[in-house]
């Protein structure tokens, strides 16, 4: 897993759900974002803070998290 450096999770901000940079934009924004249909073009021109490489972090942040696997362990 390359460094995810521009993703933060702070309990304080947007109720501790990952985001860019401490921004209050959500990884999550910006995945829906794009599922609806819009460009990162489009995303920069709406968040001029935003940068490139902010939502291409934000999207292998997200595509890394749903490949996780959660392991259920049997009670003894």
């Amino acid at each position: 897993m390359e460094k995810l450096d521009r993703i933060t999770q702070q309990p304080g901000i947007m109720g501790g759900k990952a985001c860019i940079r401490g921004l209050r934009v959500t990884v999550g924004m910006i995945v829906g974002q794009i599922g609806a249909g819009r460009s990162v073009d489009e995303i920069l021109s709406d968040y001029p803070y935003l940068e490139r490489e902010d939502i291409m972090q934000a999207l292998r942040y997200a595509a890394w998290r749903s490949e996780e696997r959660e392991v259920i362990l049997a009670s003894q």
